[in-house]
Parts: structure tokens; C-alpha cells; sequence
């Protein structure tokens, strides 16, 4: 399925679905000013994934959008890690952007680093250190992912959590899937890579459609389940405690 055109054009839209993904998660967190649902060690673990993904893409030389998708990935994770940490946290600003900025310089020169000593094993036919890159790629972006499944389970609720974020990243994984498909040499580790985080923005979906189809039939029937009732807050708990101890003594 030799298609350098359909590579590049496929590889393209993977990479503009990529430079795009985060930004309706970024801007509900900002119309809200709240992060609730979410954790900055999601966004943590997509930056750090940048770093195998990167080195990678470009050791490989495969199309120059999937090279830069996966710096694009970097820099949105950490704009939504800023957040979690402002809203969530309760940071300042001047210490997010410390922070911020020694972490982009340590992934920039891990980076840098790794490139150099991957691509001189690359050019000696010494394979398996960008299986490791690939497999390290790969087990990051899940973590990020299955921190998701995590917090929905918590909460049992799918609160914060935008889908057209959800949507358009699985549309970038599927692109990149199919550009790497149809290009002059098929990687298929590479392909494992994007796969294993489509797979798990479908579990993501399938949840959603699940909370809010019954949140949906709730509404229409006025019932209230198991899990829809709100466990009270210990200040409340108390409250109810003493007020009972009040009553008996009266």
C-alpha cells in the first residue's frame, strides 16, 4: 500500500488533530476555571510520552508531521498541566512557569540527547534501543489515558472530561495509524504505538455514552440510582450526628 501522497496527507491530518486535541480540554478548563475530573499526572505523562515519541519519529525519519506531532503533544500537555496546578492546586503563576520551564528544558535536552545516541546505534544496525523508544512511548500515553478510566471510576461520572478533546485525539491516532499504513516502509511498532492509545479513547467514548445515556433516561423518569446519591460531606455527617444525639437527650 506503497502511497507517499497519502502518507503525507493522512500523516497531516494526524498531526493537525494532534496540534488541536488538547485545546477544547484547555479552553473548558478555562471557561470554568476548574480542572475538577482531571489530574496534572495525566498531562506529566503525555509530555514525558513526547520524549520517546519524538526521538522515534525522527530517528525513523517518518513523515515531518509525525514528527512534529508529537513536540505539538508536548507543549499542549504541559499548557493543560499548568492548569490543573492553577486551578486545582492553587499555584501561582511566576511558580508554574518556573516549573514549567525547567521541565521543558529538561524534556528538550533528554531529547536532544537521546536522538544523538539513538540514530549513531540506528545507522550501526543496532534495532532494539527504538523498540524500547516505541514501547516506552506507548506505555506512557496509556498511563495518561487510563488515569481517565481512573477518575471516572472515582466519581462515577464523566464530569470535566471534554469529548471533542476525546474524539478529535483518537482521529489523530487513527490517522497516524493509516498514514504509517500507506507508507514506502510499514511500521508496524510504530502502528502499535498510536493503536494502543485509539483503543483506549474508544473505551473513554463508550463510558461517556454510557454516564450520560443514563443520565439521560434518569432525567426522563425522575429515578435516582445507587450511585447517583450524593454521599454527605463530613461536616454534614457530623452535623446529622449531633443533631441526633440532641433529640435523644431531649
Amino acid at each position: 500500500m506503497d502511497s507517499p501522497v497519502a502518507a503525507n496527507i493522512l500523516g497531516t491530518a494526524g498531526a493537525v488533530c494532534w496540534s488541536i486535541q488538547l485545546l477544547p480540554q484547555i479552553f473548558k478548563n478555562y471557561r470554568l476555571h476548574s480542572t475538577q475530573g482531571l489530574h496534572p499526572q495525566m498531562y506529566i505523562s503525555w509530555a514525558l510520552a513526547g520524549i520517546p515519541l519524538g526521538t522515534y519519529n525522527v530517528v525513523q525519519n517518518l513523515n515531518i508531521a509525525l514528527q512534529v506531532q508529537a513536540h505539538i503533544l508536548i507543549f499542549l500537555s504541559l499548557v493543560a498541566w499548568a492548569q490543573c496546578k492553577y486551578y486545582g492546586d492553587g499555584w501561582g503563576v511566576a511558580r508554574i512557569l518556573a516549573y514549567g520551564a525547567a521541565v521543558g528544558a529538561c524534556i528538550g535536552g533528554v531529547e536532544a540527547g537521546l536522538y544523538f545516541g539513538l540514530r549513531e546505534a540506528w545507522n550501526r544496525g543496532v534495532e532494539w534501543p527504538m523498540t524500547v523508544m516505541a514501547v516506552l512511548a506507548a506505555v506512557l500515553l496509556a498511563v495518561g489515558v487510563m488515569r481517565y478510566y481512573w477518575e471516572i471510576y472515582q466519581s462515577r461520572s464523566v464530569q470535566g472530561i471534554s469529548f471533542l478533546f476525546v474524539a478529535i485525539d483518537a482521529g489523530g491516532d487513527l490517522f497516524s495509524i493509516l498514514a504509517l499504513l500507506f507508507a514506502e516502509r510499514i511500521d508496524v511498532v510504530g502502528m502499535v504505538v498510536y493503536a494502543t492509545e485509539l483503543i483506549l479513547w474508544i473505551g473513554i467514548g463508550l463510558l461517556g455514552a454510557h454516564y450520560r445515556l443514563r443520565a439521560w433516561i434518569r432525567g426522563k423518569t425522575g429515578r435516582k440510582d445507587a450511585l447517583d446519591v450524593e454521599e454527605p460531606s463530613p461536616a454534614e455527617a457530623n452535623g446529622r450526628h449531633l443533631h441526633g444525639r440532641e433529640r435523644q437527650v431531649h
